[in-house]
């Protein structure tokens, strides 16, 4: 258990609203929450930037993590993650150096490869084909760094020099790309593809201004609770969420397990939703605790990055309040 003893936890908050919150109300639980792991002792607390989803008000990453750190004190805050195709390298620069310069050394930044949910979103924010954005990501990456050293076409205000972590969320591609890059991964997915694309990361890496040696966080949905189906109750409505989603085309907010109509589901959905839930980790403190000292072997690793979200929300205190004692 001494891998469990020394494990670090960091968390996720999407800003996913529920259906008893305004869009207003979530935005300002995300801060709550910041405040709540904070005192827990947890290592970082990111944001994150979805488009044209009415489930999700936090659209702006920057935005919102400036709010989180003017909220905190001593967590480290940041993105995961600012969606590169999304935005020109130069401005995502500075919005980089704004927030290191108003909170310095408390920022980490996550930068992500997604593009527009819908063929309109990605209208709306100026997209060429996704093709042709995810082609150009690493040249982009390479840009955005340029910035932030100081080594760029131009100089970005106020000047970064290379002093905010970079993340890269990362699949097996994305991991090569950071790799080369010099800057960190925060790796997703099941814990047999994390270990491929950790792997390949670590046999690649290439020190850079930003960064000596390899750094990995690996992002699972956790939550724990006093019995195994009282935890996976609280993942279950974001699998359920998504699952509609495939059939509605709508992410809409969340509702507590308590209050789903899961009568009224297919076989196919049914099934769905067990797929989605079987990459999930849930449980007693001791049976999370259990299955996260493997996959921490398993990806060499020690920080995990917690991503399930949850509208019960005073479920999810208590399930980080459970976590602290694996740390």
């Amino acid at each position: 258990m001494s891998t469990v003893v020394l494990m670090r936890f960091s968390v996720l908050d999407r800003a996913a609203g529920t259906s008893h919150e305004t869009p207003e109300e979530t935005l300002r639980a995300v801060a709550t929450h910041a405040q709540h792991v904070e005192q827990l002792g947890f290592s970082r607390f990111f944001v994150a930037e979805h488009h044209g989803v009415p489930g999700i008000p936090g659209s702006q990453p920057a935005q919102l993590a400036t709010y989180v750190a003017a909220h905190t004190s001593t967590i480290r805050v940041g993105t995961a993650g600012i969606m590169v195709p999304n935005h020109p390298p130069y401005l995502i620069a500075e919005q980089i150096g704004i927030l290191q310069a108003l909170f310095p050394d408390r920022i980490d930044i996550g930068l992500g490869s997604s593009v527009g949910f819908t063929k309109p979103v990605r209208q709306a924010l100026r997209q060429d084909e996704p093709r042709e954005l995810k082609a150009r990501l690493e040249d982009d990456v390479e840009e955005l760094l340029g910035y932030l050293s100081g080594t760029g076409s131009v100089s970005s205000y106020p000047a970064d020099n290379a002093r905010t972590p970079i993340f890269m969320l990362a699949g097996f591609r994305s991991a090569l790309t950071a790799a080369k890059l010099g800057i960190g991964v925060i790796t997703g997915g099941p814990l047999s593809t994390q270990v491929d694309a950790i792997k390949a990361y670590r046999e690649n890496f290439r020190p850079s201004a930003v960064l000596d040696t390899p750094q990995v966080i690996s992002s699972m949905n956790i939550a724990s609770a006093d019995t195994k189906e009282q935890a996976r109750n609280l993942l279950l409505p974001e699998a359920y969420s998504q699952v509609m989603s495939r059939s509605t085309g709508v992410f809409e907010p969340l509702t507590a397990a308590s209050e789903l109509d899961t009568d009224s589901l297919t076989t196919q959905q049914r099934k769905r939703i067990d797929e989605s839930l079987a990459h999930t980790i849930y449980g007693t403190p001791k049976q999370v605790g259990a299955i996260l000292a493997e996959a921490s072997v398993a990806l060499s690793i020690d920080e995990f990055l917690i991503t399930g979200d949850i509208p019960d929300r005073k479920g999810r205190r208590r399930s980080e309040e459970l976590l602290t004692s694996l740390m």
